[in-house]
């Protein structure tokens, strides 16, 4: 493997690699030189045009460039690829991205970290939204569908929202919100959510026990900021695949990630 060796060659053929020089990803220098490569043929070129000029496999490059794609710095139009709008993104001021531009890698972060299907979810009323999704590349997975709406009490994004709120609000909740059962675990009763939500605001993070599901746990956790509440991260797991073990990692994952977004 190249990190293990004194002196690597350059990955695009120049001088050999000081042996104290930071190891580079291949994958990660490809991309960089296709963008690079797009903006500055300032035309729209064709994928054997990308390969040829920078010697990559047509097998790589087709992965790369869907990437690309999907993430708006490359736009394509029929087979010729030009520079996206994703690349003006890039050198917006903080303040300009969406919160959903902002929670967009940190739930891809989370989904990588686990390979669980992870999510952001906002408050619209008594119900949460999905704001942003990321779904799990297991066989066995459950998928959240972007702008689903579901009670809070439903989910551990909506319960971890519900333990965030005021308490004058969650006892408006109580006494206006309708909570229907959706398994036989669902908690509807309001003095056994009074209780949930007290654990909750102890642990930092809710809990949701095939109560929205069959067979999925639920783990969330709310962000706060200086302009109060943005709304919950989540993440969704079988329960073939669940355990103390991987609540506990997927809680302190949850923990961490809302603090990114919150700072």
């Amino acid at each position: 493997m190249a990190s293990r060796l004194a002196i690597a060659s350059d990955p695009r053929g120049s001088t050999p690699a000081r042996a104290d020089a930071a190891p580079t990803v291949k994958s990660a220098l490809r991309t960089l030189d296709i963008i690079e490569y797009v903006v500055a043929r300032d035309a729209p070129v064709v994928a054997q045009e990308i390969a040829a000029a920078l010697a990559i496999p047509v097998s790589s490059l087709s992965y790369l460039l869907g990437t690309l794609v999907e993430r708006e710095y490359l736009a394509r139009s029929g087979r010729r690829y030009t520079a996206g709008p994703g690349l003006a993104r890039l050198q917006r001021r903080n303040d300009d991205f969406s919160l959903a531009e902002r929670a967009a890698p940190l739930v891809r972060a989370l989904r990588v970290q686990l390979n669980e299907t992870a999510s952001f979810f906002v408050r619209k009323g008594w119900e949460v939204e999905a704001l942003v999704t990321e779904t799990s590349q297991h066989a066995l997975r459950y998928a959240v569908q972007m702008g689903t709406r579901t009670p809070l009490h439903g989910f551990s994004a909506g319960k971890a929202i519900l333990a965030a709120l005021p308490d004058e609000e969650i006892e408006a909740y109580l006494a206006e919100a309708p909570r229907p059962a959706f398994t036989g675990a669902t908690i509807t009763d309001a003095q056994t959510l009074r209780a949930e939500i007290a654990t909750i605001r102890e642990q930092g993070v809710a809990r949701t026990r095939e109560e929205h599901t069959p067979g999925i746990q639920g783990v969330g956790c709310a962000v706060t900021a200086a302009g109060g509440l943005l709304g919950a991260f989540s993440v969704a797991i079988p329960s073939v695949r669940f355990d103390a073990g991987v609540e506990a990692r997927a809680s302190e994952l949850l923990k961490r990630t809302a603090a990114l977004l919150a700072g």
